[in-house]
């Protein structure tokens, strides 16, 4: 058997941008918690914002065959409704390849550290979080330009 990472040697180089979205339902008072930063491990939006950044400058290290890129923006929002907070990653570069994944990987990375900060308050007494879950991460928009048009 043999393995080979996809060639995109001959392919050009092109603006390439993609936006990713996801959410966490949380339970209200921890929502409010977070907006009023009261959380006992600080500022979950201000760390999902950053590990959302190294997630995606990271990402071939966790995805297998994810080609390197150099990454030249990345954007990230936060907005929080009443029982859910939702992020949104931009990620843009000029490369061969798309930047769909980074864009995925850094929404997942800022998810999974709100969860890891708020998991205090989201526990039942059996130490359980049966309401408290991870959802609709999605591509939401992709754009590749050539230089020019």
């Amino acid at each position: 058997m043999e393995l080979e990472q996809a060639d995109i040697s001959k392919k050009p180089i092109l603006f390439r941008e993609a936006t990713a979205r996801g959410s966490i339902k949380l339970q209200p008072d921890t929502v409010r918690r977070v907006r009023d930063n009261k959380l006992e491990k600080g500022d979950a939006l201000a760390v999902a914002r950053t590990m959302a950044v190294l997630a995606v400058k990271r990402t071939p290290e966790t995805i297998a065959l994810c080609h390197p890129l150099r990454v030249e923006r990345t954007k990230v929002k936060t907005r929080l409704t009443k029982d859910r907070i939702e992020v949104e990653v931009t990620v843009s570069a000029h490369e061969k390849t798309g930047v769909e994944m980074e864009a995925l990987a850094g929404v997942s990375a800022a998810l999974l550290n709100i969860w890891d900060m708020t998991k205090a308050y989201e526990k039942d007494e059996d130490g359980q979080y049966p309401d408290t879950r991870i959802e609709e991460i999605r591509v939401v928009k992709k754009v590749k330009l050539v230089e020019g048009s």
